[in-house]
């Protein structure tokens, strides 16, 4: 037997994940200074490893790549790059999670971090393998984002309960 509050608020989860998303792709392609560009947080990845740590049952593999997907076609890159490297950090989450007992924000921002550095290094390796290139600009947008995760954990915490 289902209760109707417990379908609403499932209902009531799912468009405030699909929400999230909309305006975290719309902040990831927002236009900046070339300088700006650099700093800017992969806060589609952030909003990924978030629901991926505080919602696992509505958020996994497969939206990891379908977000993937959406981030390479955003972002102009290789198509593939971003939605590999999105499952790799899903896989890693999921892991790591299995292991922590009780996930509060500091072991929520160091799994968050653990999973961005792990995007950041698989986005490089598979630059250096497709493209012949290195882009080390992007490893300030590494830091930004990993110092900027608990404003994410701020916006989003009150819909993951």
């Amino acid at each position: 037997m289902s209760y109707p509050d417990s379908e609403n608020s499932t209902a009531l989860l799912i468009v405030v994940i699909v929400l999230s998303f909309i305006i975290a792709s719309s902040l990831n392609v927002y236009p900046l200074s070339p300088s700006m560009a650099t700093l800017r947080p992969m806060i589609m990845i952030m909003v990924l490893i978030y629901w991926l740590l505080f919602q696992p049952r509505y958020v996994g593999i497969f939206t990891a790549f379908t977000i993937g997907l959406i981030t390479d076609l955003l972002m102009d890159t290789h198509l593939g790059q971003q939605a590999f490297a999105a499952v790799v950090v899903a896989l890693v989450i999921k892991i790591t999670s299995i292991y922590v007992r009780q996930l509060n924000t500091i072991s929520a921002w160091l799994i968050a971090s653990l999973g961005l550095i792990v995007f950041q290094l698989n986005l490089w390796m598979l630059q250096m393998f497709i493209q012949n290139t290195f882009i080390a600009k992007s490893a300030l947008s590494l830091m930004m984002s990993i110092i900027s995760w608990p404003l994410v954990l701020l916006a989003l915490r009150k819909f993951a309960r």
